[in-house]
């Protein structure tokens, strides 16, 4: 079988195979979120691709999912329920859901990996395969946590197959968990902190080429496997979760 190669160029003249070019007034520009820096994370102003973290490598990108989460402010009369369908990339940080057609303020949601638990992978008998999760907020420095709210979540595969996707992503939430368990107790030996919040990108740690080179490539499966990455200047990188005044973004 032949892998889905999806080879990226650098990031002044990013294209996304079969993903319509938006409207830079319609994308997230970096401006800070109400909801822990989830919702309508910095995207690229003319295509769909997250700014990238320092050290954070793309896994994979999977077009023609439809994406449900719960507690969003922008879902209004809604219940704080948002659906819509777009694009899912996957890193070795998080995972960022981006609308095909932002709607209600919603553009883009982000998904550290190591703040996601109770991931499920579901095969209803009449319905499309999905992985329904949970996922912790990222509280901004010195704000209160009982201020924001653990979402739930539900991708489903309506499009194609998902035998690409699925064990990639346990694949790696699995070794995001060991690599940062085995970071904390480390830490924990030196420097013993039982109130420290676990830094979200300290999933950059986990190796993740070997688990690309060697992916099992469903035919059936849309999802495209970021054999290269994209090639940036450095003020293209983000350094936080959070705004910081010295921090070089685009």
């Amino acid at each position: 079988l032949l892998r889905r190669v999806f080879f990226l160029p650098s990031f002044p003249h990013l294209r996304v195979r079969r993903v319509a070019r938006r409207e830079s007034g319609s994308r997230a520009s970096g401006g800070r979120s109400p909801d822990g820096m989830a919702l309508n994370p910095q995207l690229f102003p003319q295509n769909p691709l997250p700014v990238p973290f320092v050290n954070e490598v793309f896994v994979l990108a999977r077009d023609g999912v439809e994406f449900e989460v719960d507690k969003i402010p922008l879902a209004g009369g809604h219940g704080g329920k948002i659906k819509a369908k777009g694009t899912l990339y996957l890193s070795n940080i998080r995972m960022v859901f981006v609308a095909n057609k932002p709607a209600g303020g919603f553009v883009a949601f982000d998904m550290p990996l190591l703040y996601v638990h109770g991931e499920k992978f579901n095969q209803p008998v009449f319905l499309c395969n999905n992985i329904s999760g949970f996922v912790e907020p990222v509280v901004p420095e010195g704000q209160n946590r009982a201020l924001y709210s653990t979402h739930s979540f539900k991708i489903l595969f309506k499009e194609g197959g998902c035998g690409t996707f699925v064990p990639l992503f346990l694949n790696l939430i699995a070794s995001v968990r060991q690599y940062s368990q085995y970071a904390a107790a480390t830490a924990a030996q030196s420097v013993p902190d039982t109130t420290a919040r676990v830094d979200p990108l300290q999933a950059a740690q986990t190796p993740v080429d070997e688990m690309m080179r060697h992916a099992y490539v469903d035919p059936s499966d849309p999802t495209k496997i970021f054999l290269q990455q994209p090639t940036a200047e450095s003020q293209l990188r983000r350094r936080a979760y959070h705004h910081q005044p010295n921090e070089n973004s685009i």
